[in-house]
């Protein structure tokens, strides 16, 4: 089967289940059990770690340097993905049952395939929007940018370095995006949060040419900008916001960094969470589990009350930074564990800290149930998630925070922005540094606008999932 006979990066993307297979991108409507029996019946447990093989090679049965691995998520879905070392011009994937290929295994992928740091990028940002398979648009992002029909630079820069730039107090990241090239300044005492805005910014445009445009990050825990719509507020991206404030929200810098670094620098992703969830649901300790650190008051209370009810909760303290360490009313503090030992239980609490507690997406897919505290703090896919709150947690998350969702939504929330300048940013001076790109080990083909249809789908790491399609 040939998939794409056009320039692609490491994103290609097949569903297959034990028996047949219809090709087809991840963001189809049906995501439920996905491996079916020689009956045509789902299959919504296990059939083996290591039922599924995937590997890889070059189109004419080359080696290439690759990671490959098959993720089972025990409910009768098997996630297989692959990480590029190098670009190559063409790939062969191959996906085995017992020895034998699925469906239309092996599948050719044509054209060049590019890797991670390969500064390639597409011409049209509404096409490789479209080709990603990225919503028209998304809720969070259009009540964000209600306050904001026109930007000022200018303005918006005189007034954030006047009030945002107080050394510790807050730390923002000024960009300038010009010709594609980026372009940083920062403000503030502790500013190294910057890399994690700079790796999807570079990365992003690795892929696709963003529009001239000019705008701050913070790069503190806390929403900045509480002043009213009737005050003519400014447009800032933060990573959390909050009913208070009027700051822009981008997704997490955890899980921003959790899609750029997986099979990398990173353990704990989106995808590696439905591998490890441990025990079957009536196996699970039938008790509420919660670890952290004393970023809240409420924390507090939950372990408090874990003291007064250890049948039902079983909370606890890992860390005490913020309140007197107090062992009769808190308890000894515990050793840290591993994140997917979280799924041996249950029931998973998420409580604020600081603002937003970020693991939340990782507990919605991993097989337990989350009960989430009430607060006005929310991260950039609460919204849908508050209007799907029936929806299964983990078919949530497979159709909301994947990878692919992570670029989609920086770039769709970039392109707003842009749209909304009344300047053009100017040209940095001496005292503003660029941000480079990764240098060597990329051979761009693309020597005019791509046309037609990209295999774009997520141009990190590929993945692919056994499924049962539906009918139509």
């Amino acid at each position: 089967m040939d998939v794409a006979d056009s320039d692609t990066n490491d994103n290609f993307v097949v569903c297959f289940d034990e028996w047949k297979c219809t090709s087809r991108y991840f963001q189809n409507e049906d995501m439920g059990p996905w491996v079916v029996d020689e009956n045509g019946s789902n299959v919504t447990k296990s059939i083996g770690d290591k039922a599924f093989e995937l590997t890889i090679s070059g189109s004419n049965g080359d080696r290439v340097r690759v990671w490959a691995q098959v993720l089972d998520a025990f409910d009768g879905t098997y996630i297989g993905r692959f990480r590029l070392v190098n670009s190559y011009n063409g790939l062969t994937i191959n996906i085995k049952y017992n020895g034998q290929h699925v469906a239309d295994s092996p599948y050719q992928l044509k054209g060049m395939v590019y890797h991670e740091d390969c500064y390639c990028p597409v011409a049209s940002l509404d096409k490789w929007l479209k080709v990603m398979g990225c919503r028209k648009s998304y809720t969070q992002i259009k009540e964000d940018f209600v306050p904001f029909p026109k930007i000022t630079p200018e303005k918006v820069a005189k007034q954030a370095i006047s009030r945002f730039s107080q050394a510790g107090m807050h730390s923002l990241s000024h960009y300038r995006i010009i010709d594609n090239k980026i372009y940083r300044k920062t403000y503030g005492q502790h500013v190294g949060f910057k890399m994690f805005s700079d790796a999807i910014i570079r990365s992003i445009t690795r892929k696709v040419h963003l529009p001239d445009m000019e705008f701050f990050v913070n790069l503190g825990d806390w929403p900045l900008e509480k002043k009213a719509v009737s005050d003519s507020p400014i447009p800032l991206l933060s990573w959390c916001g909050s009913s208070d404030s009027r700051d822009i929200v981008l997704p997490t810098y955890d899980i921003t960094e959790a899609t750029l670094e997986m099979m990398s620098r990173v353990t704990l992703d989106i995808f590696s969470v439905q591998g490890n969830t441990g025990v079957a649901w009536d196996n699970k300790t039938n008790q509420a589990f919660w670890r952290g650190r004393d970023s809240r008051q409420e924390r507090l209370d939950l372990v408090q009350l874990s003291r007064r009810k250890p049948k039902l909760l079983d909370a606890a303290l890992t860390h005490m930074f913020f309140f007197p360490k107090d062992d009769n009313k808190y308890g000894p503090l515990v050793k840290t564990i591993p994140f997917f030992d979280f799924f041996k239980y249950k029931f998973q609490i998420n409580i604020d800290g600081t603002v937003a507690a970020y693991r939340l997406p990782y507990l919605l897919v991993g097989g337990s149930m989350v009960m989430k505290h009430e607060s006005n703090y929310y991260e950039h896919f609460y919204r849908d998630l508050v209007k799907n709150i029936s929806m299964n947690a983990r078919k949530f998350v497979r159709e909301t925070i994947l990878p692919k969702d992570i670029f989609c939504y920086h770039a769709k929330v970039f392109q707003e922005y842009a749209k909304r300048l009344t300047d053009p940013p100017q040209e940095p001076d001496s005292s503003w540094d660029t941000v480079d790109q990764p240098t060597g080990g990329c051979d761009c083909k693309r020597t005019k606008p791509v046309k037609g249809i990209i295999n774009y789908e997520f141009p990190l790491v590929s993945y692919i999932l056994a499924r049962k399609l539906p009918d139509t």
